[in-house]
């Protein structure tokens, strides 16, 4: 059976950020990327729908050690192709990836610090790898199932109706009608995009509304200091600027929410037509960061409203019909498409199959240590993003901790590192701290937060940059053993891991 050191599972931001990472800062180790699909990119690889792009800006998104260099901050999915494309490229990655490899299922084995990965290859055959530590770079979200509430009638619409997850490739909206369902990040995305590209009319259909924030796709300020300093150092000060604008906002909206909505609201109003009804479309019920802000670039959601052909309606769905869909208040809306942008599915570490020392475990049984390892799953962390910020900015925080831990055990001669979470009371906070329904609807699916450090989730850069890069690793909460020492433990009471 091939044994490498590090077993690196996925290919999109997460994992090549996470695989050069690795090549730098732990040079002698060998390591492998297994990839489920059969292309590099992840999220930006999957979502095939008109003008999928980035919600944060690619200073922040992009990684700590890889400029970008594009004119827009604001970028769109080939440009981030590009650019991961050409990091796996710069960074000698490419010849790890190990494509159509879906893992799905580990097992750990405290007698040898060893897990063993079983592997689909291309569809069909099984292989079995071991490693010594596995570091899940997944995303969090299914990507064969996501989230698709049934709507009565639905197979009586004589249109095409489908998920974005699922966009056809050959679909063709020009001139016809289409009915989005949903006001996130995706619905945004796509209705401003089919407007541009010639569709007839474009209605987002929403049971509540948004908060919205308008920015210019290109950041003036990067643009110029690229032009007078090299772009490793532009990059660092626009990555500075846009960190600390994004910590104070979402502070600002924590210390002051009344003023932010007021403020937003004044905003929103402004780029619309004279006499919209903000209040009823665009006048959320919650605060602003109590879910994800959704990011309107150059203002194009509000400018394909101005230019009648696209609108939005604030009303729940009754059922659907052959020509439409009939909403609650009697209202019919006609459409020869109908898209259901009604969001994701969360899934920590793709739905595999985990096993410690012959017993079965799901990461809902577990704490959440420093929104990265879980407790009682030794040798094993997940990168996972902030719910308030660029996603990269924790997955490079993550992944300098991966490597901190790895050295930290070639340096004192240990095999295992568990994180163990006694006297730790659960919070009933999920790890995303946000009231999105696809955040409600995975709370039995997600790790338990707890209520000391460090099993509270921050979503706080600087905090965690400080916690993740130079914060100790023995910490109370973090063990380091040696096999030999496990071995004879468990059989007594596993996972009440002794030191030798």
């Amino acid at each position: 059976m091939e044994s490498l050191d590090v077993l690196i599972v996925g290919a999109g931001i997460s994992g090549i950020g996470g695989a050069v990472h690795l090549s730098k800062n732990c040079p002698d180790r060998s390591y492998a990327i297994l990839e489920g699909r059969d292309s590099i990119g992840g999220t930006w690889d999957l979502f095939r729908y008109p003008g999928i792009r980035s919600d944060s800006d690619m200073h922040t998104l992009g990684f700590s050690f890889k400029p970008w260099t594009h004119e827009k901050s604001i970028a769109d999915a080939p440009a981030i192709l590009d650019y991961l494309r050409e990091t796996a490229r710069e960074y000698g990655i490419e010849k790890l990836i190990r494509y159509n490899h879906r893992v799905t299922r580990i097992e750990w084995d405290s007698a040898v610090a060893r897990w063993t990965v079983t592997v689909r290859k291309d569809g069909k055959d099984t292989v079995q790898m071991q490693c010594r530590f596995l570091y899940m770079c997944t995303g969090y979200y299914s990507y064969t199932d996501p989230y698709q509430p049934e709507f009565s009638g639905r197979d009586t619409f004589k249109g095409p109706v489908f998920h974005p997850q699922f966009w056809p490739e050959d679909l063709d909206y020009k001139g016809k009608r289409t009915v989005v369902i949903g006001s996130g990040a995706t619905a945004v995305t796509i209705i401003p995009a089919m407007v541009k590209e010639g569709a007839g009319h474009v209605t987002m259909l929403q049971r509540s509304p948004t908060w919205f924030v308008s920015r210019p796709a290109k950041d003036r300020i990067a643009n110029t200091l690229r032009k007078f300093l090299p772009n490793r150092v532009a990059y660092g000060l626009t990555r500075f600027k846009n960190i600390n604008m994004q910590q104070y906002f979402f502070n600002l909206t924590q210390r002051k929410p009344e003023k932010v909505s007021k403020k937003l609201l004044e905003l929103t109003t402004e780029r619309l037509p004279a006499g919209y009804d903000v209040a009823t479309h665009f006048t959320p019920r919650y605060r602003p960061w109590e879910q994800r802000l959704c990011l309107v670039p150059d203002a194009d959601l509000f400018e394909a409203i101005k230019s009648g052909k696209a609108e939005v309606v604030t009303d729940h769905i009754e059922r659907f019909d052959e020509t439409g869909i009939v909403l609650k208040s009697g209202r019919h809306l006609d459409a020869d498409i109908i898209v259901t942008a009604t969001g994701l599915k969360m899934e920590i570490m793709s739905g595999v199959e985990i096993v410690v020392d012959g017993e079965n475990r799901h990461v809902s049984q577990s704490f959440s240590y420093k929104g990265c390892m879980y407790s009682d799953i030794p040798n094993l962390a997940s990168s996972f993003g902030y719910s308030n910020a660029s996603w990269t900015l924790k997955a490079d925080l993550i992944s300098e901790y991966v490597c901190r831990l790895l050295n930290h055990m070639r340096e004192t001669g240990t095999d295992i590192c568990v994180a163990e979470p006694h006297g730790v009371k659960e919070t009933g906070e999920g790890m995303m701290n946000l009231s999105s329904g696809y955040v409600q609807r995975a709370k039995d699916r997600v790790p338990k937060q707890g209520d000391i450090d460090p099993w509270i989730v921050y979503h706080n850069y600087s905090l965690d940059k400080k916690l993740m890069r130079y914060g100790k690793l023995e910490d109370g909460a973090m063990h380091f053993y040696k096999a030999k020492g496990v071995a004879q433990s468990v059989a007594a009471e596993p996972m009440a891991i002794a030191a030798e």
